[in-house]
């Protein structure tokens, strides 16, 4: 059996990510996120990782940027403070931008590109539209944490995984993939991966 630092490394191994360890370290806040919510409340938002520079031009801010002007050094997303802080500021609308080596460089993004050739699975919604426009448009990853509580990740426009934090929504869930993917699981945690 795998343990869950595997589970969400194969993840990053799918999408050939430069970004090996910042990818494990935002799935396993999103699973933070999902897990326990915030204010007792269920929380959407997306992490743009990778390609910083490309996907900062196909957004901007919605409101004025609560990290802007802080160094980098305590924008670490693998900080403890720093997580706490994307925990709170998850609760507005829009994504977080996460550069390759983990810095997590904006928040409240509203992504500004629109690939009309993408095909979404039904029932997904706008969040998940920009996480798929937003990778097919630029060499980033996104991963979306749904308020239904599972987390996509999209690259390169398409759907390639899924995590259910909570094994017990399996049973009740429409799985998104097309087949063939693989299916881990962990304690509660169950990670399905497309195959192809």
């Amino acid at each position: 059996m795998k343990t869950m630092c595997e589970m969400l490394s194969d993840i990053s191994a799918k999408v050939g990510s430069d970004e090996n360890n910042t990818l494990v370290d935002v799935l396993s806040l999103a699973i933070e996120l999902v897990l326990q919510g915030r204010e007792g409340q269920k929380v959407g938002t997306m992490f743009i990782v990778g390609d910083s520079s490309d996907v900062l031009e196909n957004s901007r801010c919605l409101i004025l940027d609560p990290l802007y002007g802080h160094p980098d050094s305590v924008k670490r997303i693998s900080d403890p403070g720093m997580r706490e802080t994307v925990k709170e500021l998850a609760q507005l609308d829009g994504a977080f931008i996460v550069s390759k080596d983990g810095v997590v460089l904006s928040a409240s993004r509203l992504v500004t590109t629109t690939a009309a050739s993408i095909e979404m699975p039904r029932g997904l919604g706008s969040r998940h539209y920009a996480a798929a426009s937003i990778t097919h448009e630029t060499n980033a990853v996104a991963v979306v944490i749904s308020k239904s509580s599972i987390i996509r990740v999209f690259h390169r426009g398409v759907l390639v995984s899924e995590v259910m934090p909570q094994k017990w929504f399996l049973s009740d869930y429409t799985i998104h993939l097309v087949p063939p993917y693989s299916e881990q699981s962990e304690h509660d945690v169950t990670v399905l991966i497309q195959i192809n």
